[in-house]
């Protein structure tokens, strides 16, 4: 590459700021971020402190961004799930290519509409679904597509959201209602739909789903609890407890891992005194029984694939630790593994078990076992090759909102099977 791609960061938040644009500082010769809008100017302070972006290129407003001439090569959209549309239409007729944070939209029309805006404006569309740019998943499609186990027959995937997790995004955070971001199987999922696709290796033809928002609701609070973690009389007994995962819980508490996700998400500069503050006023701090929740805490999606390939996906709030485990099946032995510990196992049938040991990707920054990196590479890649389409663009994205989009429908009418032909009307 000649000189590095030029970006600017329409949202910057903990995806746009803190995922993917320390891509830069890494790796110079490849990125520069020169641009950036949000609607917080302590995230504009940031973004000139980190990346020495002048004054003058940094924006209240996609808004105001995107009413100046083209100022980079790549517009990375990373706004909240219901505001990624109007700035990604305005940025490929500006005639940016886009880094485009899934999902690219709740809404199956603005789906389509993108996709038909991308292709007129011939610019590349990569929307992030991380997981195909990991050496885990990458590994895998590649045996599949070997023949490995002989013939694909079906697919099991789970993703372990882990109990905090859920709490923090799913009870108390952005995506905890649909109206205002996304169903969770689209705001968190859409990610193994994608995966799932690409693994069989064929369109998908039907869905069946079934899924209800269980746990986190009033009725289940516990006696004497109360609106906020810290005025409540049971919160030892409480696993949800905001104390505990903000403050002293190994995996996600501030005593343990510093001023990091999820921490910077209720401040933008976590102290433990900040965070105490944001526990007594802010949301971040309620009970997870009594927010305003409604997204699924649990899901199954059931699919066929064109090709024959049958598929199952569950997804749950109900679990201590937070990863994806996948067992596919074929006509001559089976693969099983989980992305945290990057091992694949081969059961060829009647032969011993093979262990393919795919190694740790240990990069700060580089998160969802090292794809947020990898599609950035890729993207530099893709760009310097002239080409449009990418491994994650837009019409194989729009593929797995469809799925993700039929099994909300099929979900809504108890369970009924959706055709992806009926609702596909691109």
């Amino acid at each position: 590459m000649n000189k590095p791609i030029t970006v600017a960061i329409c949202g910057c938040g903990n995806r746009g700021l803190e995922a993917y644009a320390p891509f830069a500082l890494k790796y110079p010769d490849k990125m520069k971020v020169v641009a950036g809008a949000d609607i917080k100017p302590e995230r504009l302070r940031m973004l000139r402190e980190r990346f020495d972006v002048p004054e003058e290129m940094c924006f209240a407003s996609d808004l105001e961004l995107l009413a100046q001439p083209r100022l980079a090569d790549v517009m990375i959209v990373a706004t909240q799930d219901r505001l990624h549309i109007r700035p990604a239409m305005a940025a490929l007729e500006k005639g940016y290519h886009l880094l485009l944070e899934k999902p690219i939209s709740s809404s199956l029309d603005e789906c389509i509409a993108l996709r038909e805006k991308a292709h007129e404006c011939g610019r590349a569309v990569v929307v992030c679904h991380v997981l195909r740019y990991t050496k885990f998943y990458s590994v895998l499609e590649k045996l599949l597509r070997e023949g490995a186990v002989g013939k694909l027959q079906t697919i099991d995937a789970m993703e372990h959201v882990a109990y905090w997790h859920f709490a923090h995004s799913y009870v108390r955070g952005n995506w905890r209602r649909e109206d205002e971001s996304s169903p969770m199987i689209l705001a968190k999922c859409c990610h193994d739909m994608d995966i799932i696709r690409w693994l069989a290796g064929s369109k998908c033809r039907s869905v069946q789903s079934f899924g209800s928002l269980d746990w986190f609701r009033a009725e289940n609070a516990p006696q004497g609890s109360a609106e906020r973690c810290l005025d409540c009389g049971v919160k030892d007994a409480c696993p949800y407890d905001a104390e505990k995962i903000y403050i002293t819980n190994k995996a996600s508490g501030f005593r343990s891992i510093g001023p990091r996700w999820p921490g910077n998400v209720l401040v933008d500069r976590p102290t433990e005194e900040a965070l105490y503050d944001h526990l007594r006023h802010g949301p971040y701090g309620r009970c997870v029984y009594h927010c305003d929740n409604d997204v699924c805490d649990r899901q199954t999606v059931s699919m066929e694939f064109e090709n024959g390939v049958l598929a199952t996906f569950t997804v749950s709030a109900f679990t201590e630790a937070c990863y994806r485990y996948v067992r596919v099946t074929g006509t001559m032995g089976d693969i099983e593994g989980n992305l945290d510990d990057n091992i694949l196992k081969i059961h060829r049938f009647g032969e011993p078990e093979e262990v393919i040991d795919i190694g740790r990707i240990i990069e700060e920054y580089a998160g969802h076992g090292g794809g947020d990196f990898g599609m950035l590479h890729y993207l530099c890649d893709l760009l310097e090759s002239g080409d449009t389409r990418g491994l994650t663009g837009i019409d194989a994205s729009v593929e797995s909102h469809l799925m993700g989009l039929a099994a909300e429908i099929s979900r809504h009418d108890g369970g009924k099977t959706v055709l992806l032909s009926d609702i596909d009307h691109g």
